[in-house]
């Protein structure tokens, strides 16, 4: 097997104003290889836990491998780990995210790509996790160059990401609210601007429509104790995306892994939904 090559947090230009931190596995044996690009979720990035060790599983499998953090996840670049840039996190939403990951796979197909001779431009799939899961559906049902989604541990709806009555009225006075991130323990903000994003494209940002109109293999991986995304959010996935496989263990939200993940080996979790990642995007 040829060595595994990692371009690590190589910024692309957005349409945002802010980079799109991006990381590229690949074995270097000058061969086209199918294209795998993954997305994070909230309160996410590209270097979490153990999803490096996944990403490395994806490129020796012979997959031209790509993570990146959306623009506004709260990376920079000179720390792409972690939440250093607060405002952008709290001036993040969905159309951005949207926008990020069109950028990426716009990035892919252009004749100036960097990697061209690597990549096979007829095998370009999506995997995204959590919220990332939600992104990849709404792409995929829109973007015709893509040949097959992963979602792991995918919401069905933002909808329940919101507050309600009182509370909604507080944020929307107040223009903030604020989230703790329970490992940082940092005092989170988000801008009301996220609310107006998601109010004013309700049908848009709806996964569960969305993957009606997915026409490509889908396979929709969520663990049965999962207590942060419920697993009948798999269930109205799988119900309404056409040809997609459910694959349920017994695993958490994060499928046994946590930040920072210090071993050489995924956990069993992570290493069986990464299996059978492979063997799903082979077929």
């Amino acid at each position: 097997m040829s060595q595994l090559t990692i371009h690590k947090n190589i910024p692309l230009l957005g349409l945002h104003k802010k980079p799109i931190i991006t990381d590229f596995y690949y074995q270097n044996n000058q061969t086209k290889k199918p294209v795998v690009v993954f997305c994070h979720g909230y309160k996410g990035y590209k270097d979490w836990g153990a999803w490096h060790l996944m990403l490395k599983s994806f490129a020796s499998a012979g997959f031209f491998t790509i993570a990146f953090n959306f623009s506004h996840n709260g990376g920079t670049l000179e720390n792409p780990i972690d939440f250093p840039d607060l405002e952008a996190f709290g001036n993040d939403n969905f159309t951005k995210q949207q926008d990020d990951l069109q950028s990426v796979i716009d990035e892919v197909f252009e004749d100036k790509f960097k990697f061209k001779e690597e990549v096979d431009l007829t095998k370009v799939s999506l995997i995204g996790h959590s919220r990332g899961g939600a992104m990849t559906i709404i792409k995929a049902a829109a973007e015709k160059r893509i040949s097959k989604i992963v979602t792991l541990a995918s919401i069905s709806t933002y909808e329940n990401s919101f507050p309600e009555g009182k509370e909604l009225e507080d944020w929307k006075r107040e223009g903030v609210t604020y989230v703790i991130n329970g490992r940082t323990k940092q005092k989170m903000p988000l801008y009301y601007q996220l609310y107006e994003n998601y109010s004013q494209n309700k049908e848009r940002f709806n996964a569960a429509v969305a993957a009606k109109k997915i026409q490509v293999p889908h396979l929709i991986v969520h663990g049965t104790e999962d207590k942060a995304v419920v697993i009948e959010n798999a269930e109205i996935l799988h119900k309404n995306s056409k040809q997609s496989e459910l694959y349920l263990l017994e695993t958490d939200h994060v499928f046994g892994a946590k930040q920072p993940w210090e071993e050489t080996n995924m956990p069993e979790a992570l290493l069986q939904i990464t299996e059978k990642t492979i063997a799903f995007l082979k077929a």
